[in-house]
Order: structure tokens, then C-alpha cells, then sequence
């Protein structure tokens, strides 16, 4: 159960109490990606948690683009870092790509930190025209 977030688990405990003590990485690894989807689609400055919560509005870096391809790195690595802790040794790197000029791809590496499994993790993001990030693990 220490896989999921605080709520969910809270959630999950009321329905499934035997589940408490099996931890599965598999559900590690889903619960993070669903995490790493809302931390990245939220622009910086919009919920109560913290102003550094989530990450800048991309489609405002765009106009600097290429140049600023190592600050959307850095911005979505030290998001992940700060608000993402089942995760260490992110690095995040731009997908050079030709055929979605209109789309930018990063993949993110990791380690999963959980106390029975240390595994490396890939992630790939994709940064629509629209700011939206998907991504797939």
C-alpha cells in the first residue's frame, strides 16, 4: 500500500484492509506516473500547495525555443525532485525529433526509492502545442 499516494491509500484501506502489507511495484510505478501527470500539468503559481508547484507555462518558453530547451529540462526535473520522493536520480533530456515540429518530447529517467526495490524507471513526456503533457511509462 505505501505505493500510492497519502489519500489513496486512506481510500484504499476502508475498502481493502488485507492490501496494507503487500507492496507491489508495479503499482509503484502507476501510482508515480499518475502523480507525474498531474505535477506536470499544473502551471506554477495555480493551487495552494506551494508557487513552485507543477511547472512554468511552457507555451510561454516556446518563444525562446530552441535556447530554452535546458530550462524546461531543469524546470520539470526540479519539479519531479521536489514533489515526486518515491523517485530519485532524475535527469530529463529532450528527445531530438523531426516529424511533430508542433510537440516537444522528454524522456525522464529515474530510480524507484521504495524499501524492498531500487529499479530504474523510464518515463517519456510529450509537450503539445497546447502545453499539455502526456506521459507514458
Amino acid at each position: 500500500m505505501r505505493e500510492d499516494r497519502l489519500l489513496k491509500r486512506i481510500s484504499a484501506w476502508k475498502k481493502e484492509p488485507h492490501t496494507r502489507l503487500r507492496e507491489d511495484p508495479k503499482r509503484t510505478i502507476d501510482s508515480v506516473l499518475d502523480h507525474l501527470q498531474q505535477i506536470l500539468n499544473t502551471r506554477q503559481g495555480s493551487v495552494p500547495i506551494g508557487e513552485d508547484y507543477g511547472v512554468p507555462d511552457f507555451t510561454e518558453l516556446l518563444h525562446a525555443y530552441p535556447d530554452s530547451v535546458r530550462d524546461f529540462e531543469r524546470s520539470i526535473q526540479q519539479t519531479i525532485q521536489k514533489y515526486e520522493p518515491r523517485l530519485n536520480g532524475i535527469r530529463v533530456r529532450l528527445i531530438p525529433q523531426d516529424e511533430d515540429l508542433l510537440s516537444l518530447r522528454f524522456q525522464i529517467t529515474a530510480k524507484l526509492a521504495t524499501e524492498d526495490h531500487k529499479e530504474p524507471v523510464l518515463f517519456e513526456s510529450v509537450v503539445d502545442s497546447d502545453g499539455k503533457i502526456s506521459i507514458t511509462g
